[in-house]
């Protein structure tokens, strides 16, 4: 939603990757920015109506991100995107820092613009292990952004790193960054900064997902 700027380098981006991109917006003049050579759908309407998200192909959506210039539309599409439709990857673009940590908190990835660019969102919309934050010049290295599955609360981060084959180079909580140590313990709510070899990363995701094994 949104076909702004951002919104539509966005959803190139997406189709550059073999994506299938919707995008919504008010004005039909907007989509002028999605270029000639853009083969998604284009929808024009409010973004957090519910027939317009379904025409636009909600419901066989993978993930939704809201990047309109308005908060609350922002903020209200989201909700209606997860808590309706049950899209789980879902981002929103907030202005007010304050604001997108009271809504990261109910689930909803928010973005505030001070470190916002299209790269950052796309990354979040991508399946986990599709796009790193970083890859050193050689390709070898790579740093992600993992938010940590409910089946890994509990348990202390030496054994994450033991079974994931990775190295937590900080992780995120509550707003802010923490360095685990030795008797670290992940929590609810943690967004783990992995660093792993490029190799490895098909194992970690597997080992994430699965959830840890007794030892």
């Amino acid at each position: 939603m949104g076909c702004g700027r951002v919104g539509s380098t966005l959803a190139r981006s997406l189709e550059d990757r073999n994506h299938t991109v919707s995008v919504i917006d008010i004005a039909p003049e907007a989509f002028r920015r999605l270029g000639p050579e853009f083969n998604g759908d284009k929808v024009t309407g409010v973004g957090f109506d519910r027939k317009v998200l379904e025409k636009a192909g909600i419901r066989r959506a993978d993930a939704f991100a809201a990047v309109s210039s308005g908060d609350n539309s922002n903020i209200i599409a989201a909700r209606v995107a997860r808590e309706t439709f049950g899209i789980q990857q879902v981002v929103a673009r907030i202005y007010d820092p304050g604001r997108a940590e009271v809504y990261q908190r109910l689930g909803i990835t928010t973005v505030a613009t001070v470190k916002w660019t299209a790269d950052q969102v796309l990354r979040r919309l991508l399946p986990a292990g599709a796009e790193p934050d970083f890859r050193d010049p050689s390709g070898t290295i790579r740093l992600d952004q993992v938010p940590v599955p409910q089946t890994w609360v509990g348990v202390r981060t030496v054994l994450f790193q033991e079974q994931t084959r990775t190295r937590i180079a900080w992780l995120d909580r509550l707003g802010e960054g923490v360095l685990p140590h030795a008797q670290s313990v992940i929590q609810e709510g943690d967004l783990l900064h992995l660093v792993m070899r490029e190799e490895n990363a098909a194992h970690a995701y597997q080992t994430i997902t699965r959830g840890p094994e007794d030892s």
